[in-house]
């Protein structure tokens, strides 16, 4: 009798603690994110993203608002669920974090610690913007003294590779303006935290302007000097570095090669060779043809959608991302098939569906060059059809 006793109470207690841990568990995560004290946290997607509540490090903590899974990418503070947060939070043993959640303990932190916390948030929050703002300021300055320094394309380089692309003079026979090129220019790289020149050499440099119209940063291509004169080979300890660098603050803003006065329609690729190919072609009356760095530019921030590797919708709450000038009636955008096509669509998809929430009668439309190449293949007769199709 007696061990039956003591068997039925380790079993009421093992289901009480069950019970208590599913309690746990069922805590909507903004009222955990709140009972904890963590601040300044915002919605991104299917997340809150923020300040980490232990390092500060902005932008670099983020939790499931379904899940409750955690983690800062910077101090790896991590885990899967409301009490391992609890736990590493408050610094509390696994019965002190389920006590603190589901009653025995307080329900909430002490008023005078959660104004502390929130001070430490706000704080390291300022200071990291000062910081991100001191190092735009600075990336813009390197952008524009190297323009200054950079001279017209039509008298160097720039001629040869783009020849190289197979873009010849009788093809563009006018350079655009806004591609220069500098004869002696050193590849300036951050590897492994430490800043590296391997290389120096001749580079085509092309201006990147804000939606303001300034020069924010500039894209850069190292050029071979040696015939035929396509992209330099540049290597950093035995490892092969991309031959194209992008300094200064390119965040919503694009090359632009041809604008026309009377222009209604941008058509935009992700890189100069390509939007030049498309520029050769001409597809389309009264069209500016700009260059937009890369897709990630272009898109934007992505909301991620639970069940889908890549959603295709745009994060409305991303305001430094491209979009197109209003006078823009259609926004095509070129899709090269050389890259993960399911990943290239959706941020293709992802900036169009952007752009024409804010433009309203704006038309989208994505061209794709065809699988395995890009439009200047299609240049270069490595493919012969380019298919249309509206977003």
């Amino acid at each position: 009798m007696g061990t039956d006793l003591v068997a039925d109470a380790r079993t009421d207690s093992r289901s009480r603690d069950d019970f208590r841990i599913a309690e746990a568990k069922a805590i909507p995560v903004p009222e955990l994110v709140n009972r904890l004290g963590i601040a300044r946290l915002h919605p991104t997607g299917t997340e809150l993203v923020g300040p980490c509540p232990l390092c500060g490090g902005r932008d670099r903590f983020g939790i499931n608002l379904t899940s409750a899974v955690f983690l800062c990418r910077k101090c790896d503070l991590r885990g899967g669920d409301q009490i391992a947060l609890a736990m590493q939070m408050l610094n509390m043993t696994f019965p002190q974090a389920l006590q603190f959640l589901c009653g025995d303990a307080p329900a909430r932190l002490d008023e005078r610690e959660l104004q502390r916390r929130r001070k430490i948030a706000e704080e390291a929050e300022r200071k990291q913007r000062e910081t991100q703002e001191r190092y735009r300021r600075k990336a813009v300055a390197d952008a524009r003294a190297i323009w200054d320094r950079s001279r017209p394309g039509s008298m160097g380089v720039v001629r040869a590779y783009l020849m190289a692309r197979g873009i010849a003079p009788d093809l563009l026979p006018d350079l655009p303006p806004v591609l220069r090129f500098v004869l002696d220019h050193a590849y300036v790289k951050q590897i492994g935290g430490e800043w590296v020149t391997p290389h120096r050499g001749p580079c085509m440099i092309a201006e990147i302007t804000a939606p303001s119209g300034e020069l924010t940063a500039v894209h850069q291509t190292w050029v071979d000097p040696s015939p035929p004169h396509g992209k330099a080979r540049i290597e950093w300890n035995g490892e092969v570095l991309q031959s194209k660098l992008v300094r200064g603050s390119k965040k919503g803003g694009a090359i632009r090669l041809h604008t026309p006065a009377d222009a209604e329609i941008l058509v935009m690729g992700e890189g100069i060779e390509t939007t030049l190919s498309a520029m050769i072609a001409r597809p389309f009356e009264r069209a500016a043809y700009w260059a937009g760095v890369d897709l990630g530019n272009m898109s934007g921030r992505m909301v991620k959608v639970k069940g889908m590797r890549h959603s295709g919708r745009p994060d409305m709450t991303d305001r430094k991302a491209f979009l197109p000038p209003p006078w823009a009636r259609r926004l095509v955008f070129i899709m090269d098939g050389d890259s993960d096509p399911v990943l290239t669509r959706a941020k293709l998809e992802c900036g169009l569906r952007r752009a024409m929430a804010f433009r309203p009668g704006l038309r989208g439309q994505i061209v794709h060059a065809g699988a395995g190449v890009d439009l200047n293949d299609v240049l270069t007769g490595a493919s012969e059809t380019i298919p249309a199709e509206g977003a």
